[in-house]
């Protein structure tokens, strides 16, 4: 189904971020289905139930794309997936989160350790320092982080807890490589949880695939320019479509 879009959302703030994107995207192209599919809800951090919950629940043989740790998880289905997957895209999502010898371009481990304790104690606080983080960078910053917050699930201790866990053991270095469909992956320059230059470490790792760096923009650069980014999209899903 070359005219359907699954999105997934990031980590905590749930499908809010991404309604601004789905709505310009529909705006441009009426034949494109566009949906947004929630991330699991699993007391669990094991990278298998992820994806098996989401294989069971995201349409067959449509594009998939997410942003940050839902692009992450884009990834890994589409690699499942192989020929069942249209193509794939990513926004402001680091194959690594944090960083380690073979990609150093991400969160310092001592930085994820600090912010993983820091949900443990106080979830609520903490999803409020990520909102600022995901909007540090942005031209109202705060103005970002407060709409950011604004739209976050009222999600338990458990599940937030599981969810960092398992964004801190995901790399998605092999499952990009095993993918064989079209690929667009878009980075910001001024993005406070995933490093700019992460994006030509992965332009050396994917030479052939489409990688794009927004130059001032935060993590949360799809609900800075909504309508920017639903164009370099739709040119992407034309370019790479049958069409």
């Amino acid at each position: 189904m070359r005219d359907r879009l699954i999105l997934l959302p990031g980590w905590g703030l749930g499908v809010s971020p991404l309604e601004p994107l789905a709505a310009a995207l529909q705006g441009l192209d009426e034949h494109l289905r566009v949906e947004i599919e929630p991330l699991p809800e699993l007391e669990s951090s094991d990278l298998e139930e992820w994806l098996d919950e989401l294989d069971s629940t995201v349409p067959q043989d449509a594009w998939l794309g997410g942003w940050s740790l839902g692009g992450m998880l884009a990834s890994e289905l589409a690699a499942r997936r192989g020929d069942r997957c249209c193509g794939l895209l990513t926004l402001a999502s680091n194959p690594s989160f944090v960083s380690h010898e073979q990609w150093p371009s991400a969160m310092p481990g001592e930085t994820f350790d600090a912010f993983l304790a820091g949900c443990a104690a106080d979830p609520r606080m903490t999803l409020k320092r990520f909102s600022l983080l995901c909007a540090q960078g942005a031209e109202d910053s705060r103005g970002l982080s407060r709409l950011l917050l604004g739209g976050a699930p009222h999600t338990t201790a458990p599940v937030l807890m599981n969810g960092l866990e398992l964004l801190a053991q995901l790399d998605t270095r092999q499952a990009l490589q095993a993918f064989r469909g079209p690929q667009l992956h878009l980075f910001a320059g001024l993005d406070g949880l995933v490093p700019a230059e992460a994006a030509g470490e992965l332009l050396v790792l994917l030479p052939d695939v489409e990688i794009g760096l927004i130059e001032q923009a935060s993590h949360a650069f799809l609900l800075e320019d909504p309508h920017g980014v639903a164009g370099a999209i739709q040119a992407f899903l034309h370019e790479s479509g049958d069409d």
